[in-house]
């Protein structure tokens, strides 16, 4: 799950990042603004968590634009404990829930929770990511052989991974729209990271004696078959 944290306090927002990785969440951060309406804008994020004040461009103006976009992604509002007026304000422009600065990470992780399965019920999606014989569980780290009724837990980037392929059935995925995805923009990560994730992910699928394989499309990258 892809989220975009627009945060101006480097240091709780370096700490925020690291916790929500460690919860198996790729992270982007924007530091300002402007470049959190840039990212925002692009519509790939399952939850967008903002803060109010924020420099070149405040958080509601941000969630105005992007709700003025016909994006809806579920937002998120940071806010201080003496910005009751801004709660109010953010609410009725569209955010779906707003969280009090200082705040414990856990009640973090349970409202991205929340609004998650709140997007999920209310676009009726199904509860299972699925293609061919193989499925996951929405939210879960585990993946399913209906063939052989074997399972398999997928660690880190074997998750993220294999949920990016699964949601995109048998369309071919770019090596570089992988790497976005998966690891985010401002990452180091090269296509022979990707290369070695497609194996683990091979190996699982040989273990679950699974008719799905993934298949490598030369010069333009991986699907599903």
């Amino acid at each position: 799950m892809r989220l975009l944290l627009v945060e101006d306090e480097e240091g709780f927002a370096e700490a925020l990042c690291t916790s929500l990785k460690m919860e198996h969440y790729i992270v982007d951060w924007a530091a300002d603004g402007e470049e959190g309406l840039d990212l925002a804008l692009d519509d790939v994020y399952d939850a967008i968590i903002l803060d109010i004040m924020l420099p070149k461009m405040n958080g509601l103006e941000i969630l105005k634009e992007v709700r003025k976009q016909g994006i809806h992604t579920p937002v998120l509002m940071l806010t201080a404990k003496s910005e009751l007026n801004d709660k109010i304000t953010g609410l009725d422009m569209g955010a779906d829930d707003y969280l009090t600065k200082p705040f414990h990470r856990e009640e973090l992780y349970a409202r991205l929770r929340a609004l998650t399965r709140r997007q999920t019920t209310d676009s009726n999606a199904p509860t299972e990511i699925a293609f061919g014989d193989i499925y996951m569980l929405q939210g879960g780290n585990e993946l399913f052989c209906r063939t052989t009724g074997n399972s398999m837990v997928l660690n880190g980037k074997e998750y993220q991974l294999m949920e990016y392929l699964l949601r995109n059935g048998g369309q071919i995925i770019s090596r570089e729209q992988i790497i976005e995805k998966v690891w985010g923009y401002d990452t180091d990560a090269e296509y022979n990271n990707v290369e070695v994730y497609i194996s683990f992910l091979r190996k699982k699928l040989g273990f679950l004696k699974s008719e799905t394989s993934i298949q490598t499309v030369r010069k333009l990258g991986y699907k599903l078959q």
